[in-house]
């Protein structure tokens, strides 16, 4: 494709990841407001909560003021007090950053990719300002505005960057290059230890979701019976589950968290975790019917599904490293100490992973004590750095892969 049908098809692209973006909300609320309002309220208003919504889910920051009257018929304390809500619903940011895999996966073969790249990022950035338009000066209600228009550009761009690695793509040609000519013994325990420390985050999510489906199973019948307490009708469940699928994604890093150690918070004062569970009063949400209500029967024990996470990403990633150590004489002692190195650099990046995962599912979902929800990513972090620093180090030092000796040459024989 030539440098002008790029340019058209990544702006093209990124309008329709937008539109549908928007169009989701939009959609559920149009037909509220044709069907349970008749159409007496002005549809501007559904318009600019769809934005809204839409704006959350990518992670911006929105200050809300309710009018007494409002506050009154919520139960809300501190009438007239502006909050600030900044737990994001997700699940907008995944599908945002799965197009931008798209779009890079499409690109990345393309003479004109970065333009391209370019181009679909400039356009996002662009909508978004018009989007934060259309709220601006709306009574009760501030988002934050530099995140509002930067925000879900930064969420695709992540995506782009990682559709756009390939095979022939000239950053990874040189890259490999530079590997190639580098060091190899530091770029191989460097290789080593970003392969482990993702894939232990990668197996504690990945097990956080069967986690959250089980418990959404299991706690079936408190998440009916919020649904019934809510009173919402046809249309405002309809809305209400949406709202809550977007809301998934968040809820799995919250598993992640509990399995990793120190839980999370729905409130201020409020834990969940596998040791200790103290739930205050919580919002008629009824996804959160699926909490637990006790701490886990098993304890401390739950901490060995990221230890044994790591462990298995140490054995994997073992042979390729204890490879690279013979090709340059490192063995005995010396290779001990270099996989407890690299089991360090693991751990590191897993801590750093899983801290950046609790971060983006924490934040302020209300007013009171809803201004804490979520995970503390520090303590997060930390506690898995801790356990995949010991599974790691087992696995490199017990994986099993005896080090190749280098065979003799014919002209020594």
């Amino acid at each position: 494709m030539n440098r002008r049908l790029t340019a058209v098809l990544s702006a093209f692209e990124a309008l329709i990841v937008v539109a549908i973006g928007v169009a989701v909300p939009l959609s559920v609320l149009t037909i509220m407001w044709a069907v349970q309002f008749g159409f007496q309220i002005d549809w501007v208003v559904f318009w600019r909560a769809a934005v809204i919504i839409w704006m959350l889910g990518h992670g911006v920051d929105v200050t809300f003021q309710l009018d007494p009257q409002t506050a009154l018929a919520l139960g809300v304390t501190g009438v007239g007090e502006p909050f600030l809500v900044s737990l994001a619903l997700t699940g907008f940011a995944l599908a945002m950053a799965l197009a931008g895999v798209a779009l890079g996966r499409r690109l990345r073969d393309q003479p004109h990719r970065i333009l391209g790249e370019l181009v679909g990022l400039s356009t996002v950035v662009l909508l978004s300002a018009l989007l934060l338009f259309t709220v601006s000066g709306v009574p009760g209600v501030l988002p934050s505005r530099w995140q509002a228009v930067l925000f879900p550009a930064l969420v695709m761009g992540l995506g782009v960057a990682i559709g756009s690695i390939g095979a022939t793509n000239p950053a990874r040609v040189r890259l490999r290059r530079m590997i190639a000519e580098g060091p190899q013994p530091w770029l191989a325990a460097g290789g080593a230890a970003l392969r482990a420390g993702l894939g232990t985050v990668a197996t504690v999510v990945a097990v956080a979701a069967l986690l959250t489906t089980a418990a959404l199973l299991l706690g079936y019948g408190q998440v009916i019976a919020l649904y019934e307490s809510v009173q919402a009708g046809v249309l405002g469940g309809v809305a209400l589950t949406v709202a809550q699928l977007a809301f998934l994604p968040t809820l799995v890093v919250w598993a992640a968290s509990w399995l990793v150690g120190p839980g999370f918070a729905v409130g201020a004062g409020s834990t969940v975790s596998p040791i200790a569970v103290s739930l205050g009063p919580l919002p008629a949400v009824p996804v959160l019917g699926a909490l637990p209500a006790e701490p886990s029967p098993l304890g401390f024990l739950t901490l060995l599904v990221p230890v044994l996470a790591a462990f298995a990403a140490g054995i994997a990633v073992r042979p390729r490293l204890a490879a690279a150590a013979a090709r340059v004489g490192i063995e005995g002692g010396a290779l001990q100490l270099w996989s407890l190195g690299v089991a360090a650099l693991a751990a590191v990046i897993a801590g750093a992973a899983m801290g950046f995962l609790a971060f983006v599912a924490a934040g302020a979902a209300g007013p009171g004590r809803l201004a804490v929800v979520g995970p503390d990513p520090v303590a997060v972090g930390l506690w898995m750095l801790a356990e995949a620093f010991v599974g790691a180090s087992l696995g490199l030092l017990a994986g099993g892969a005896r080090v190749p000796r280098p065979q003799a040459s014919s002209a020594s024989r």
